[in-house]
């Protein structure tokens, strides 16, 4: 049965024309993977097509496969072609004198066609823009059909997992004649002689009067101005900061003849900060490092599509370990992600593109660039300009035009991968007193987004620490930001005086969230060499933080780096959380990374600790790895810890030493950022003391975990609409079981539904998300346990039931707004 969905209030029985209404459009698409040209007409028969809201993305759905021509680096899903359609009612007059229509989309993956009424509107190929047509020509009082076309079917065209389908917000906007402009409001806050000076300028459809009104995050009316350029001095702002985030906001009233035809509100926010090339970086006169980490933009069994709760769980728990900024790696984020870093005080390099001209897939955005550059760029900074969480733009990451001969069409998608970091001849970069057409482009883009936003200094991700690195030599680029090469910050200075420098990538250690290799103060590099095969029948990695890949390094390796060196700004670590794709330095049946300090589950691993340690003033003792293990081996013991002085450890109430954080090589098991011991595993427990001037600060005991004995479920993260729930195979007594696969079965009983299970495992070939069959049957949601644990998701209100074979089931109930 056709689905009409009515515009009830802002656009059903108007009979005047009123102030901008915006209303989501997410609910009640129609969708089928498959093509046809007849599928954009008003009459095409779509009743047996499936029932769906968007955000959707329909690849998460499908099976991992060696075959899918994304390959293992773009998350072995499928692709394809897929239409979605939606009936929605208008009342209201669409005409230039009458009401104006527009459609907005957060995020198309990708090549998407929109149809209105079976009149084509318009094409965007890039799957990371945000993008708005005027329909108002092709709508009418009554029903309306707006069909969309998205194929991703030309791969592999991402060097990542991105998705596939409308995997981001839908929206139509009613607006009077006269409005204001699509991101047609610019806010620029800056800080001046200690006063808040916030410029407005305004881009009007047709003509109007502008009134501007300021108000602070209590509602409470701080400044106003009028016209179409304006300024509003604010005596005593309240500056945004990581710890205070302040915000501000702008209503910007637009009248005809007297009248209020259109309100427009933005968000911004005061904020003096600087980049300097001596002593890095600093907010509001406070001298301190970018803490970050780089993200890609899916969330695991749920995909790419958007999920407000999934989102805020990534963030929150990035902000625990004490991360202070986000890198958008390596495109347009979704509205919502700036957001919340706008009220969570993260700070965001924006970043446009991962290629420029020259492609690192057969079938990526490279054949598109020449002619969308320019729009979509424009479109990015004029779209989030406002939001004072970003500090810095980022035109590219690891572009080939770095390089004056760089291709790498001809290798596979693996290699390109491999080869992005690993060194180019100097008979490849710019010459002296050379402006190349590599460094002119460089130029074109920073010009563009200079065009929109004056505020922000401008970056790239640069895995070339050369200063005759095309990019570098343009000019352009007013913060050197390396991918990697610590070994050469130590060169900065001389290289590239009187530029400020932080590391836009960094580390690519490589963990499986459970696994530890022995010896532990052996360093493990996978690949040794990008052109070197690396194999390991586990396809797993190192838990300990002593294994990364070829052209990176472990963690407290660049950390010492950055902490010790004043003129590095900071780093955003490569990466937050584990991501589908580009499974370093494994392929197919791995099919996502091991490059997080937080696992796919949202599980973190041990590092986490370790930078909690430093990052943050809470206390920390985390010890690790479990204690199970075959009785007189020798285990490799290691602690993460602040607030103390040293640590001492405990097997069965045996003392094994006291250690203290050194670099000394008289102890290898011993670092600056963590202690060690080398111990013969004896069933039981073992237990780590921190304390400080000789009192006790923190204890943590580990048991020796008996037979799995049943199922504990317990909340991991409760959202507005969404839950993530923990499954942990336990013994008798609760210990976790750490070596535990047991395959468990979630009983759902409730108004929602079951979105997906994970278990951190970057080889589980089960499907993150099940799906009605043929006959409309819904298969049990399942998942192994790896290293003991797995996560299930869902909506509604209701509870969960997880069973299995050999074990006690575990029950949780829980309440969510569906």
């Amino acid at each position: 049965m056709r689905t009409l969905f009515c515009l009830v209030c802002a656009f059903c029985g108007l009979t005047t024309i009123q102030a901008r209404q915006r209303q989501i459009l997410d609910a009640d698409w129609l969708f089928l993977l498959a093509d046809s040209v007849q599928m954009s007409e008003v009459d095409y028969d779509d009743s047996a097509w499936r029932h769906l809201n968007v955000p959707h993305d329909w690849a998460i759905e499908g099976d991992f496969y060696v075959g899918n021509p994304s390959g293992a680096s773009g998350g072995a899903l499928p692709g394809g072609i897929g239409w979605y359609r939606k009936h929605f009612q208008i009342s209201a007059d669409p005409s230039p004198k009458g009401s104006r229509f527009f459609l907005e989309f957060d995020g198309v993956y990708m090549n998407s066609t929109v149809y209105v009424n079976g009149q084509e509107v318009g094409f965007r190929p890039y799957g990371y823009s945000t993008f708005e047509y005027d329909i108002t020509p092709y709508v009418h009082q009554g029903e309306n059909v707006v069909a969309v076309r998205v194929d991703n079917s030309d791969q592999p065209n991402s060097r990542w997992y991105s998705g596939c389908g409308i995997y981001r917000h839908v929206w139509l906007t009613q607006t009077h004649p006269v409005h204001v402009k699509h991101w047609g409001v610019y806010a620029d806050a800056r800080v001046v002689k200690g006063k808040g000076r916030l410029d407005i300028g305004v881009s009007l459809d047709g003509a109007g009067t502008v009134e501007n009104t300021l108000m602070d995050s209590n509602g409470r009316v701080v400044g106003r101005s009028r016209g179409l350029r304006s300024t509003i001095t604010v005596t005593k702002p309240l500056l945004w900061s990581c710890d205070a985030p302040n915000t501000y906001k702008v209503r910007t009233e637009v009248k005809v003849r007297g009248k209020v035809v259109d309100i427009y509100e933005t968000t911004t926010g005061f904020r003096d900060f600087r980049f300097d090339p001596r002593t890095g970086f600093w907010l509001n006169g406070k001298n301190f490092k970018l803490n970050g980490v780089c993200e890609h933009h899916d969330f695991g069994c749920l995909g790419a599509a958007l999920n407000e709760d999934a989102l805020h769980r990534k963030l929150t728990k990035l902000k625990a370990m004490g991360v202070n900024a986000i890198r958008c790696s390596h495109n347009p984020p979704a509205p919502e992600l700036l957001n919340m870093c706008d009220t969570m005080g993260l700070i965001v390099m924006d970043e446009s593109f991962d290629m420029w001209r020259r492609k690192k897939t057969q079938n990526d955005y490279a054949r598109f660039f020449d002619e969308w550059h320019e729009r979509d760029l424009s479109d990015l900074v004029m779209r989030d300009r406002n939001h004072p969480s970003i500090l810095m733009w980022s035109i590219g990451n690891e572009v080939l035009e770095q390089w004056s001969s760089a291709e790498a069409d001809t290798l596979t998608l693996e290699q390109a991968n491999l080869i992005l970091n690993a060194g180019h001849d100097e008979s490849t970069l710019a010459k002296d007193n050379e402006l190349s057409v590599q460094s002119l482009l460089t130029q074109h883009l920073a010009e563009i987004v200079k065009r929109y936003d004056t505020s922000r200094p401008i970056t790239a991700g640069c895995n070339e620490p050369s200063p005759n690195n095309h990019l570098f030599k343009s000019g352009a680029i007013d913060i050197i930001g390396f991918n990697y090469h610590h070994q050469w910050v130590k060169d900065v200075p001389q290289d590239f005086p009187d530029k400020p420098f932080i590391f836009s990538e960094s580390v690519s250690a490589l963990q499986t969230r459970g696994n530890y290799m022995m010896p532990s103060d052996s360093v493990y590099v996978a690949p040794k060499e990008w052109w070197l095969p690396y194999t390991d029948p586990s396809y797993m990695c190192s838990a300990y933080d002593n294994m990364h890949a070829s052209w990176s390094s472990t963690h407290e390796e660049t950390w010492d780096v950055v902490k010790h060196t004043p003129y590095v700004g900071g780093q955003f670590i490569w990466t937050g959380f584990d991501y589908i794709g580009e499974p370093t330095p494994y392929g197919f049946p791995a099919r996502s990374s091991y490059f997080g300090l937080i696992d796919l589950a949202g599980f973190p691993k041990d590092t986490y600790y370790m930078y909690q340690s430093e990052w943050t003033t809470k206390p920390v003792l985390h010890l690790f790895p479990h204690w199970n293990w075959v009785p007189g081996d020798e285990i490799d013991m290691w602690c993460y810890y602040n607030n103390a002085d040293e640590v001492e450890l405990f097997v069965n109430g045996k003392s094994q030493g006291v250690k203290r954080k050194t670099a000394s090589k008289d102890d290898p098991l011993c670092t600056a950022y963590h202690v060690g011991w080398r111990v013969t595993f004896d069933p039981g427990e073992v237990k780590a003391v921190s304390r400080k001037d000789g009192k006790v600060v923190c204890e943590q005991i580990i048991k020796t975990a008996g037979a799995p004995d049943h199922i504990r479920l317990s909340v991991d993260y409760q959202g507005q609409s969404t839950i993530f729930i923990m499954a942990e195979v336990v013994d008798r007594d609760g210990n976790l079981c750490p070596w535990a696969e047991d395959q468990i079965c979630f009983i759902y009983e409730g108004d929602g539904e079951v979105l997906g299970t994970d278990n951190g495992s970057q080889t589980s070939m089960e499907r993150f998300r099940v799906v009605p069959s043929v006959d409309g049957r819904l298969p049990t949601p399942h998942r192994k346990a790896f290293f003991g644990k797995c996560m299930v998701v869902a909506t509604g209100n209701g509870s969960i039931t997880a069973k299995s074979a050999t074990l006690q089931p575990g029950v949780v109930t829980f309440t969510v707004e569906k």
